[in-house]
């Protein structure tokens, strides 16, 4: 492929990821004004709480719009590796924005559950609310397969963050449908369902943050490939006839899936310094055919070796 191939079709993921953010934005906002405005008039907590997680879906938008302009700029004099770890940031931030998302609405639940239990009386939900639950979790199922498409596509981890994002939403709005359904259908007795809905809700919520956080701190802590990934990469390099051994491997990440491989090869002490040269390129060539997502090869030629010096002339 050649650098306008390349350049192009970077281009083309761009634009498709800017879209789908804008999509999932604009459907965001508009679920969290539906379930906020019918939770409040239609008395459930529990969808008010859910319309707070739509919010936070709608900030996290905001974060891939702004980060994107600058993590798919390609390397320059400051940054050589790139700036593709501004996506795992981001990816941080959505995290955490999830995480503490979760803790305020379990706090805010356990508060109004114990109220309850005191014989404090609440208000029962009324239809729209259930409705408005239903709409969200179709809306939202929806929005989690567009975006993922697009994200493995694209090969952002940011973008299939927000994809669980809104599959997370979509998974508590689930809770919020049966509590509201519950108490709407069977009565004051089951009221006790809307704050319990809104902490299982909110523990989901919680996990998602858990699972969207971990992989990306251990890029921000350069975590290398699995140990199969890097096996492969041994076989890889071994095949060519002329390497001779090949220690002080390492892998690093540079941000989303991409990844930068040092190493060290041992061929013929005699071999001409064209011809290593030529080896590099080689390798480094066969490597990033086998794995897409390595961006650099880094070779380090050694000659290999003289098993008579190490052993001594019989």
């Amino acid at each position: 492929m050649s650098p306008s191939d390349a350049a192009s079709d970077t281009q083309v993921s761009n634009a498709a990821l800017r879209r789908i953010t804008w999509l999932g934005m604009i459907l965001n906002l508009a679920l969290a004004a539906m379930k906020a405005t019918a939770g409040i008039f239609a008395h459930s907590q529990v969808l008010v709480a859910d319309a707070v997680h739509s919010l936070s879906d709608l900030s996290t938008d905001v974060a891939i719009l702004v980060g994107s302009r600058f993590w798919t700029r390609p390397a320059d004099e400051d940054h050589p590796y790139g700036h593709a770890k501004l996506e795992t940031m981001v990816t941080v931030f959505i995290g955490l924005v999830l995480g503490v998302v979760a803790c305020e609405l379990i706090a805010t639940a356990i508060h109004r559950l114990y109220l309850l239990i005191e014989g404090n009386t609440f208000p029962l939900p009324g239809m729209p609310a259930f409705i408005a639950a239903v709409v969200s979790i179709i809306v939202k199922e929806w929005l989690f397969h567009r975006t993922a498409l697009i994200g493995r596509r694209c090969r952002s981890t940011a973008i299939l963050a927000n994809a669980y994002h809104h599959r997370s939403d979509a998974i508590s709005s689930i809770p919020a449908a049966l509590a509201v359904g519950v108490c709407l259908f069977f009565g004051p007795k089951y009221s006790f369902l809307d704050p319990v809905g809104t902490i299982l809700v909110s523990c989901m919520i919680f996990f998602s943050a858990v699972k969207i956080v971990r992989p990306a701190l251990g890029t921000l802590m350069d975590r290398g490939m699995s140990a199969e990934d890097v096996e492969a990469l041994q076989r890889c390099v071994s095949e060519n006839e002329d390497v001779r051994g090949l220690h002080k491997l390492r892998t690093r990440p540079l941000g989303g899936e991409s990844m930068s491989v040092d190493l060290h090869i041992e061929v013929d002490p005699s071999m001409s310094v064209r011809d290593a040269h030529a080896l590099s390129h080689h390798i480094a060539r066969d490597v990033k055919t086998r794995f897409p997502q390595v961006l650099y090869v880094f070779c380090h030629i050694e000659p290999a070796p003289d098993p008579k010096q190490e052993g001594g002339e019989e």
